[in-house]
């Protein structure tokens, strides 16, 4: 799939993660999370998003990366999310399978 406007490749995505120049939202549930998550990414699952909305930010000078297993779910987000005015906000194009089969470093969460 090629990225689009509300997207991001997933190595432009780890790139943007390890270099500290995005927020990331592993927006996967808690027993997704159980497999490992990427160091860095802050777990919001998806059946929290409504309400922990205020944690992710506002400032569009700094991109704010949505990433599930696969990425359907976090296109969904993303389409959402631009509904309320966060157009900085990009959906991973192949999500955390994709990270998990590039053997990319994982953490188990706290």
């Amino acid at each position: 799939m090629t990225p689009s406007n509300d997207s991001i490749d997933l190595i432009a995505a780890r790139a943007e993660l390890e270099g500290d120049r995005a927020d990331v939202f592993d927006i996967r549930e808690p027993h997704e999370h159980a497999h490992g998550v990427a160091t860095g990414a802050v777990l919001l699952p998806m059946s929290q998003l409504g309400q922990r909305l205020g944690e992710i930010p506002t400032d569009a000078s700094r991109p704010v990366l949505i990433i599930c297993h696969t990425q359907n779910r976090s296109r969904m987000v993303v389409a959402a999310l631009r509904d309320r005015g966060y157009l900085h906000a990009r959906y991973v194009v192949g999500g955390m399978s994709m990270w998990a089969m590039q053997g990319w470093p994982m953490v188990k969460p706290d």
